[in-house]
C-alpha cells in the first residue's frame, strides 16, 4: 500500500490550507485512514482520523478548526486547516490501516510528510 499526500505550503495565521492523501496499491479494505502532524523537537501527535463507519477523532488541539474526510470510492482522505495557528507548523503525514486481503490483518501505513507553516 502506498500513500500519496499532497496539499500544504505556508500561510498567515488565521489562514486556511488543505491537504489531501490518496492510498494505492494492494487494498482490500481501509479502516482508519487520518492525519499525524510533528514538529520540530516535538513527539509526533494525531491529529485526526476517520474510521470507516464515519466516526471521527480530533486532537482537542485542533478541534473546530480542522475538518477530516474520506472518499471512499478514491480511497482518499483530506484534512481542511482553518484558522491556522503558528503551533499548527508541522510535518503532516498521512496514515491509513489497511488490509491487503480477506482474513488479513489491518496493517498502518505511513504517507511520505508535507509540510505545513504558518508564518510568525
Amino acid at each position: 500500500v502506498q500513500l500519496q499526500a499532497s496539499g500544504g505550503g505556508s500561510v498567515q495565521p488565521g489562514g486556511s490550507l488543505g491537504l489531501s492523501c490518496t492510498a494505492s496499491g494492494s487494498i482490500f479494505s481501509i479502516n482508519v485512514m487520518g492525519w499525524c502532524r510533528q514538529a520540530p523537537g516535538k513527539q509526533r501527535e494525531m491529529v485526526a482520523y476517520m474510521r470507516s463507519g464515519g466516526n471521527t477523532f480530533y486532537a482537542p488541539s485542533v478541534e473546530g478548526r480542522f475538518t477530516i474526510s474520506r472518499d471512499s470510492t478514491k480511497n482518499t482522505t483530506y484534512l481542511q486547516m482553518n484558522s491556522l495557528r503558528p503551533e499548527d507548523t508541522a510535518v503532516y503525514l498521512c496514515t491509513v490501516d489497511a488490509k491487503e486481503d480477506y482474513g488479513r490483518s489491518n496493517v498502518r501505513y505511513w504517507g511520505q510528510g508535507t509540510l505545513v507553516t504558518v508564518l510568525q
